[in-house]
């Protein structure tokens, strides 16, 4: 069995990477046998040249969607060949302006031929297949561009591990996780307050008796995460969003999202016209979070703590 037929789609960067090799082998051979003195690498520089603008090192760059060092290294392989010729931009004397020298301009002549006889056997080969090489390499260039591999295989990782989180109701076992989850993070942005201690310290008498509720979050049998949901003696705003802290080993399960979920839903179910948070600007990630969840700014108002500076309500 053909091993890419074994491994599949994950092997897609050493199949890539082998077709490229081959073709850049096929190159090779190929500006021999048309007695052309390139390199296949170069030939994006040399394209650009031979169509008799010069240019800096930066234009070059930006038009093969190379590094500057890159094309650099290039220019100066090819300056070693005598291909190119460098001269001081009259505008800007720091700058080098580069344009093919006269044995370049001999090749660009001896090399049409060789472009036509190319793009049959390209043709030819497209002709064959069922799909679209160049189309497809084009449709994959503009995903991976808004968004890459990378970023893709996170979100997957994220979404499989989400899988794995449970939020549950807040139990005695959990008062001390609650406590510590949250003073991690107050602490390491800002400092403990006396309503954050009241909270904190404890959560049946302040939250829980005054019929609030409390989310933990539970991955592998371990809790990662806490919300609460406060029932404000405000009329305007009768339930709030508050203390939601994740462990920064947990990150990247969602736990966040999942807890910010569960306390909207509760609050659907008690029959809150809207929800409210206090934050502060400075936590990103959670600001992003928030947003994520539908909340929106509001207007500021009376609170109870020195480090809020932004808040906002989900209708």
């Amino acid at each position: 069995m053909n091993f890419f037929d074994k491994i599949g789609k994950i092997a897609i960067g050493s199949r890539l990477r082998m077709l490229t090799e081959k073709i850049t082998e096929d190159a090779a051979q190929l500006y021999k046998s048309y007695d052309v003195d390139l390199q296949p690498k170069w030939f994006p520089v040399f394209y650009v040249l031979s169509q008799g603008e010069e240019k800096t090192v930066t234009e070059i760059a930006k038009e093969i969607g190379h590094s500057h060092p890159s094309v650099s290294k290039i220019l100066g392989e090819m300056s070693k060949k005598g291909l190119i010729r460098e001269k001081k931009d009259k505008t800007d004397g720091r700058r080098n302006i580069v344009g093919l020298s006269k044995m370049g301009l001999q090749i660009t002549e001896k090399i049409e031929v060789q472009y036509g006889d190319l793009e049959g056997a390209i043709e030819a080969i497209t002709q064959q297949t069922q799909h679209d090489l160049w189309k497809a390499v084009a449709e994959w260039e503009f995903l991976l561009e808004h968004k890459s591999l990378l970023l893709r295989v996170q979100e997957q990782r994220k979404a499989r591990e989400s899988k794995n989180v449970e939020i549950v109701n807040y139990e005695p076992k959990y008062k001390e996780v609650y406590k510590t989850l949250n003073a991690e993070w107050i602490s390491t942005y800002f400092k403990m307050e006396d309503a954050d201690y009241k909270m904190l310290d404890d959560p049946e008498g302040y939250v829980l008796n005054h019929g609030g509720h409390i989310f933990v979050a539970i991955y592998n049998d371990e809790p990662i995460g806490v919300c609460a949901l406060l029932k404000r003696t405000d009329p305007e705003y009768g339930y709030e969003l508050a203390k939601m802290a994740v462990s920064p080993r947990a990150q990247g399960k969602h736990a966040g999202w999942l807890l910010g979920q569960a306390v909207i839903e509760k609050a659907k179910l008690l029959g809150a016209d809207k929800l409210y948070l206090e934050s502060n600007t400075l936590l990103k990630p959670a600001i992003n979070l928030y947003h994520k969840l539908g909340f929106n700014k509001v207007p500021g108002r009376n609170t109870g703590y020195e480090r809020v500076n932004i808040q906002m309500e989900l209708q």
